[in-house]
């Protein structure tokens, strides 16, 4: 029973954090600094306690790992071991083989998030020539980077951060040694789940991911695929044609859904309408066929102002032959969501114009700047070059595909940006340096060698992950000092004793696995680390089991799109609905989990 108001007020903030993250009306950092906020203002956290974590190793180390993926990538040196390793499979199944295997390698040193963005275009091109299903590959990639990241110290953000509460906390072992995270400690349990979840991928994969390629048909069925809005300018050639005449009744891959004329909208529009300047021809259809309307003289996104209300196009910055067109997903702690596109402001903020939405699975109503955005929802936009690098440090959007690259990569840096991580992994294995200094050293030599710039180091740090992380200790702090994390502890000990220490730990496993569900894995990692921490003292079993369950089950959570940020970023590429990932993904997550319960104890000992 809690018996002190700070427990209690505590125990609150975080019920409503969690629940407020689930929604995803707000970004995760904002929910966290929130909740920070309040345990400073009613005393129950000291300042220097609140901010403590943003000091943390485990954040600056995250920080520099970013850097290190980011000079991967702009080397070219993951996309040039992506093209040998794919090259041209026969069937999806081969493709999956060699998918999997790669990403998993790749993702085990390497941040997952980079690698599934590099992944992502590769594997349309790939999906495209070979008539492959795109639904069949990317969930698979984004699997397997989540299965390969629980196998080393630095395969995900958040081993780094159980890896320093672990050492901050001294504590020791059976045998009285003192627990630590090496460079392979968690790979005893992750090695293992990592093949028996690949295996998993290449068995039921053909069978349990769906076939998303939709024939035009099923798109003037369903009103499914690229809801694209393209207002007639005054200047246009179809001006005063009929639809037919204007050869817009049979686009390939194309569907002519309505027309928006003043205050009126025209269904079921007939071959013989006649085109009116100042209408709004809304599409639906395939995404390359919505890029090939672009270039009918006269058609522009309805989104954009009208002549009269714009400069001189040749000096304005929005000048669209000096535009490109990008792919990109609403985050999960996206800003835009919830706002229409008009409210969003892309335009102004961003540089970018919407020409078309996705969402899956569901019919888009109304006109295209009155749609509501959701996580999830795939823009096509016309943007600057550029807007890929200026995307990544705002949170807002996973950038899926910029049609044209922006800039060259250092293709000629490539072996030396592997020199370095093959470097970092060695010091990291044998314990020359800690890992944050190891890391700050890999990020250096990046730079220092020109593997990236400056200004590419600092757009390639997630800040607000960092955020996020740094927040999360304050609270995870909070739960200690008002035993709220001992009373946790007591009531799950009280609840599932009778089951034995295994039944423990499972609990532990599955509370990890839901927190992680409902807000982000990192944060759920560091508020259930003192859970676990206090059952395992109060049933005087060896703490390690419990801390490798935690860290195993706050990435292994792949039975919701919201789950891992990976999860969301193929959601809409590959077409999928949320139910897509229970089915796939919840027997996958159950897997893990048994998998963990089971090996844990035995590789650890202590029960």
């Amino acid at each position: 029973m809690i018996e002190n108001w700070e427990a209690i007020l505590t125990g609150i903030l975080i019920v409503l954090m969690i629940g407020t993250m689930a929604t995803g009306r707000f970004g995760a950092d904002i929910v966290i600094m929130g909740t920070l906020l309040i345990l400073l203002l009613t005393g129950i956290l000291e300042p220097q306690e609140a901010i403590a974590g943003f000091a943390n190793q485990a954040v600056i180390t995250i920080a520099m790992l970013y850097i290190v993926a980011s000079a991967m990538r702009e080397t070219g040196a993951m996309a040039r071991i992506t093209a040998i390793v794919l090259g041209k499979p026969k069937s999806e199944r081969s493709a999956q083989m060699k998918l999997a295997l790669p990403v998993a390698l790749m993702s085990a040193f390497v941040n997952n998030t980079p690698i599934v963005a590099m992944f992502l275009p590769t594997l349309a091109t790939v999906a495209r020539r070979c008539a492959f299903s795109p639904s069949k590959l990317y969930m698979p990639l984004s699997f397997a980077s989540i299965l390969g990241g629980v196998c080393t110290l630095i395969g995900t953000s958040t081993n780094v951060v159980v890896a320093k509460l672990l050492d901050d906390e001294h504590l020791l072992g059976p045998a009285g040694e003192q627990l630590k995270f090496g460079m392979f400690t968690i790979a005893k349990v992750g090695l293992p789940i990592a093949i028996v979840g690949l295996l998993y991928i290449l068995i039921f994969g053909r069978k349990l991911l769906p076939d998303r390629i939709a024939p035009i048909d099923d798109a003037q069925a369903h009103d499914e695929g690229y809801h694209a809005a393209l207002r007639v300018e005054t200047n246009s050639p179809i001006v005063g044609k009929t639809v037919e005449e204007a050869d817009l009744r049979d686009l390939p891959g194309l569907f002519l859904s309505r027309i928006e004329r003043e205050h009126t909208i025209l269904g079921a529009v007939s071959p013989h309408e006649r085109i009116h300047a100042g209408d709004v021809l809304v599409f639906v259809g395939q995404l390359d066929s919505v890029v090939d309307l672009q270039q009918i003289k006269g058609l522009v996104p309805s989104t954009l102002p009208h002549p009269d209300e714009s400069i001189d196009e040749q000096q304005d910055p929005h000048y669209r032959p000096n535009l490109r067109i990008s792919e990109a997903v609403i985050s999960n702690n996206s800003s835009l969501a919830g706002l229409t596109i008009k409210e969003s402001g892309i335009r102004t903020r961003y540089g970018a114009v919407v020409v078309a939405v996705r969402r899956q699975g569901q019919r888009l109503t109304g006109k295209l700047g009155e749609i509501r955005l959701r996580p999830g929802d795939t823009l096509l936009l016309e943007a600057p070059p550029g807007f890929g690098d200026r995307f990544t440090t705002s949170g807002d959007f996973y950038l899926v595909n910029e049609r044209i690259t922006p800039a060259t990569l250092r293709h000629d840096h490539a072996w030396v940006a592997l020199s370095i991580l093959a470097l970092l992994v060695v010091i990291l294995s044998f314990g020359v340096l800690d890992p944050m200094t190891a890391a700050m050293l890999a990020a250096g030599l990046m730079v220092l060698t020109r593997c990236c710039t400056g200004p590419q180091a600092r757009r390639g740090v997630d800040f607000q992950i960092l955020v996020v992380i740094g927040g999360a200790f304050g609270i995870g702090t909070a739960l200690t000092n008002t035993g709220l994390a001992s009373t946790i502890a007591h009531t799950i000990v009280e609840t599932v004793q009778s089951l034995g220490p295994l039944g423990l730990l499972a609990a532990i496993y599955i509370l990890t696995s839901v927190f992680t569900a409902t807000m982000t894995n990192n944060a759920a990692a560091v508020l259930m680390f003192p859970i676990a921490i206090a059952v395992a003292a109060e049933q005087q079993l060896n703490p390690m089991p419990f801390i490798v369950a935690i860290t195993v089950a706050a990435s292994c959570e792949f039975s919701t799109p919201i789950g891992y940020q990976t999860n969301l970023m193929v959601m809409g590429p590959g077409g999928y609905k949320w139910t897509d990932y229970t089915r796939f993904g919840l027997p996958l997550t159950i897997l893990c989990g048994l998998i963990c319960v089971a090996l844990a104890p035995l590789t650890f000992g202590g029960f």
